[in-house]
């Protein structure tokens, strides 16, 4: 399909730089194939969804995986920003760099204290660039593996906000708690699953009360989910892979859950990928381990998910895509131009919309 078809025009005003407070604060438009839109704010969530339905929210944890260092190579030195997007190893991990054409493969980055000073170890952390693809995508195997390595990078890394927020504000304290869902656990995510920062223990105690169960997945967010399509055609775009988990147990029972007539609501497009790359094609969910790169556009035929619940998205990027096609284009297009004229605020820290499917 065309990309184009799925970019639109947000002023600069509707960009949430801060989350509102409580979290279940936050406005929700629910968009149903029928009835049109209606406003409505999170905190609803469980009058809009029936006793029997559960919840899929994914429970990845977002690491500090924004570092930069020092390029040293021979006699010289250039200044990099590494984004960590991938795990692939115990001391491999897949990022974008930035500016990538300062980097070979072969080349050294110390990250941490000054190149120069070499006083103490535990302050610095390196790495070897051992492959270079495209889009300043590299490859890095660092000097420390396992829990040194997740430890080195919790100490030197900062919150990785995405651009449209650290353009506008310096990241701080406060992004730490913010930027985590409630119920983070699993680390390994470069980017918050967003829908699911809207989520507080007194909302969970209410679904509770009105019979509305919830479960875990995680799926380990990368940079890439979040970037626009720079193709013109979505048959040219390349997803990057993220690893992701469903346990039996879990798959289990929210099969128990549709056979009983409850819905599938996932909380997240994160969630969503998740489930449906482990669907099978009678709807059944599998158990899953392993990495997914599905990339859903509209003719897709959705398998598992009933009900998603999620932010609002940049426009031309793979996730505007995907609740194109979970609700329809046009459907999705005049829901986003109603967002806008009504002054719900984008993107990560901004507003939901809870979508019923076509």
């Amino acid at each position: 399909m065309r990309v184009d078809l799925f970019d639109f025009d947000l002023p600069e005003q509707n960009i949430a730089l801060r989350p509102v407070e409580p979290r279940d604060s936050a406005r929700m438009l629910i968009v149903e194939a029928e009835s049109g839109f209606e406003d409505s704010v999170v905190r609803d969530l469980p009058d809009l969804l029936q006793p029997g339905d559960v919840l899929v929210l994914n429970d990845t944890k977002v690491i500090p995986s924004r570092l930069y260092g020092l390029r040293v190579r021979e006699e010289t030195a250039a200044r990099v920003e590494i984004m960590l997007h991938k795990r692939e190893g115990a001391d491999r991990w897949r990022a974008f760099a930035r500016p990538a054409k300062k980097l070979n493969v072969g080349d050294r980055i110390r990250f941490g204290e000054e190149a120069e000073s070499t006083a103490c170890e535990l302050v610095r952390l390196d790495a070897e660039v051992i492959e270079k693809g495209e889009g300043g995508d590299v490859a890095l195997r660092f000097s420390f593996s396992g829990p040194f390595l997740d430890e080195a990078i919790a100490r030197l890394g900062e919150l990785p906000l995405p651009p449209y927020i650290a353009g506008k504000r310096a990241t701080d304290e406060k992004d730490r708690t913010d930027y985590q869902t409630v119920y983070a656990k699993d680390e390994g995510a470069v980017a918050a699953p967003t829908a699911g920062l809207h989520f507080t223990d007194e909302l969970f105690r209410r679904l509770d009360e009105r019979g509305i169960t919830r479960h875990f997945v995680t799926l380990h967010v990368g940079a890439g989910t979040f970037l626009p399509v720079k193709a013109d055609d979505t048959d040219e775009h390349r997803m990057h892979a993220e690893w992701g988990t469903i346990t039996e147990e879990t798959a289990r029972t929210l099969n128990e859950a549709r056979e009983r007539g409850g819905r599938i609501v996932a909380v997240g497009t994160t969630s969503l990928r998740l489930l449906e790359s482990a669907a099978r094609d009678d709807g059944t969910i599998a158990p899953f381990s392993g990495d997914t790169a599905i990339f859903i556009t509209p003719g897709y035929r959705f398998k598992a998910v009933d009900v998603l619940m999620t932010n609002f998205h940049l426009p031309r990027s793979t996730l505007f895509m995907l609740v194109s096609a979970f609700a329809g284009l046009e459907r999705m297009r005049a829901a986003y131009a109603h967002a806008i004229e009504t002054g719900y605020r984008f993107y990560s820290y901004g507003d939901a919309s809870l979508l019923f499917r076509r």
